[in-house]
């Protein structure tokens, strides 16, 4: 997962203190200047969300604007969970 998160320029993980996702550690990479994708890691379970907020500064301190959750359980070696990290970074 570490190859994953260094190739598509994910931060390094940190505590979520927005609420939104159960104080799980997070990590995210934008999308542009207002969408993030977003890992939850809780326990050694990751799953993918894309995000919108105002601003990266809020991203892991406040509540997204929007919110979806686009995979539970995110393996680098299932073809579509990795189809689906690319739909969105290319």
């Amino acid at each position: 997962m570490e190859n994953v998160l260094r190739y598509y320029e994910f931060s390094d993980f940190f505590e979520d203190k927005s609420g939104a996702f159960e104080g799980n550690s997070i990590s995210y990479t934008s999308l542009n200047e207002e969408h993030f994708l977003i890992f939850v890691k809780n326990k050694e379970q990751y799953d993918l969300y894309v995000s919108k907020y105002g601003s990266e500064k809020e991203v892991g301190s406040k509540p997204p604007e929007i919110l979806e959750l686009l995979m539970k359980n995110y393996d680098k070696s299932i073809p579509e969970h990795r189809v689906i990290l690319r739909k969105y970074l290319y």
